[in-house]
């Protein structure tokens, strides 16, 4: 999908059509989803809002899953209170809240992200669990590719023989390391009421890339949230790497990421100073304070994982 923001680089996927009928002002509101990073991403290149709930928040009856306990549907927007609002029609239960400042919030900060006031971080490594997700894929397809290989695309096809290829070892491995993984990020996310990451690694690459070469670079930041079911926002901020701030917080906590985002994108369009979140050096700014590192403290042991749609719906209408 061509990047309206970005003429000749890609918008991203799987929500790509999405993200990209939103930078252009075609519509106020879509609905992505997101297996691995696929709201996030597109909305990160693009420069719009994507948010992937807490696993299970909006429910999938309808949807064609993927990996079913990594898959997750959200809201994407041109600003972060319209994806609070659509959440309030699409997750039974869902609270939004409001902030009237980030000052007596626990911030933890990670990959280059800088907010005055917060801790800097060391992430644990999420790719490793890869092949948990790939069985959960082959699982999906199996019969159908046996049955209709001929009409996926190549692009697909050799992901699912991908898919298909993973070893039980190498499936069992992987759960051990998911399981790992969310307790690691449960600890973080108990000590601290939000993470702030970079959305992406790298910027989108040009629209002839093979994206199978570029995809463990592009979900590096995102895929975490998807192996714990974590809510995760991403939103365009100026001073993040690649342009994109993704904000993060245990699973529950929706209402409290989309407030912490409402609150930044105001700080943002402000005139005025921005306590707490002082740029880094650029245009003359001055850069704050170094932040206090920690690493991500490793668990005695480790529990099992939390479980987490694949066709994107069309755009939401705009409003008139």
């Amino acid at each position: 999908m061509p990047n309206p923001a970005a003429p000749g680089l890609v918008a991203g996927g799987s929500s790509g059509g999405n993200a990209a009928a939103l930078a252009l002002g075609l519509c106020e509101g879509a609905l992505g989803t997101d297996s691995g990073g696929s709201i996030r991403i597109p909305a990160a290149w693009c420069g719009v809002v994507g948010f992937k709930p807490s696993f299970g928040a909006v429910p999938l009856e309808g949807c064609f899953p993927l990996a079913p306990s990594f898959d997750h549907a959200g809201p994407m927007a041109r600003d972060v209170a319209t994806c609070a609002e659509m959440m309030a029609a699409l997750a039974p239960g869902f609270e939004p809240q409001a902030l009237g400042s980030l000052a007596d919030l626990r911030i933890a900060v990670a990959a280059g992200v800088e907010l005055a006031g917060a801790t800097a971080v060391e992430l644990p490594e999420a790719l490793a669990i890869a092949p948990a997700f790939m069985r959960e894929v082959a699982q999906t397809h199996e019969r159908l590719y046996a049955e209709h290989g001929e009409l996926y695309g190549a692009n697909v096809a050799t992901k699912i023989e991908r898919c298909l290829a993973v070893s039980d070892a190498e499936y069992e491995a992987a759960v051990a390391r998911r399981a790992e993984l969310c307790e690691r990020y449960a600890e973080l996310l108990h000590d601290f009421d939000l993470l702030a990451t970079p959305t992406v690694a790298i910027a989108p690459p040009p629209v002839d890339v093979d994206e199978l070469e570029v995809r463990e670079q592009a979900i590096r930041m995102t895929f975490a949230f998807n192996a714990c079911g974590a809510p995760a926002l991403a939103m365009p901020w100026p001073q993040a790497p690649q342009g994109s701030l993704q904000l993060v917080a245990a699973p529950g906590r929706d209402g409290l990421v989309l407030a912490a985002g409402i609150l930044l994108e105001r700080l943002a369009s402000s005139a005025g100073p921005t306590p707490r979140t002082t740029p880094s050096a650029r245009a003359g700014r001055p850069r704050p304070a170094p932040a206090r590192r920690v690493p991500a403290r490793r668990p005695a042991a480790a529990s099992p994982a939390a479980p987490g749609a694949r066709a994107s719906p069309a755009p939401a209408p705009r409003r008139r």
